[in-house]
């Protein structure tokens, strides 16, 4: 019985870690699209049109494996707050959006609540879900 349980939850292990990682490049593929997205010019330049056509797919696909394993709330907000604070970075780096000591904060703020989200019990809640009077 105990060996029983001891396969099943290294075999969640592998999936669970990889769902985690298909996440974080989905959050950069997010970076990828937002910034080509601005240099796209409203989409008439052809190559950022192009980066931004192939990475918002992947990054949507990347998502949707994710939430397979991770729940949808916790995917959805890491994948957005790791997705924004690398497209500010990335814009504060090459000098289109200033930088400045508030703003890294609060970056550094988001970031710290997407890592605490993953640090989180992957247990489930006590209470099953209910549905609506018909």
């Amino acid at each position: 019985m105990a060996a029983n349980r001891t396969l099943k939850t290294t075999s969640k292990a592998p999936a669970a870690t990889l769902a985690w990682l298909i996440l974080l490049a989905s959050a950069v593929l997010e970076a990828v699209w937002a910034t080509a997205l601005g240099l796209s010019d409203g989409f008439t330049r052809p190559l950022p049109t192009l980066v931004f056509a192939v990475t918002a797919t992947l990054s949507m696909v990347g998502l949707g494996m994710a939430v397979k394993r991770i729940p949808l709330g916790t995917a959805y907000a890491v994948w957005v707050g790791i997705g924004a604070a690398l497209t500010v970075g990335w814009a504060m780096a090459t000098g289109v959006e200033p930088a400045s000591p508030l703003k890294l904060i609060f970056i550094a703020g988001i970031v710290g609540c997407a890592a605490g989200l993953k640090l989180l019990p992957a247990g489930k809640s006590g209470a099953s879900p209910t549905l609506p009077p018909s």
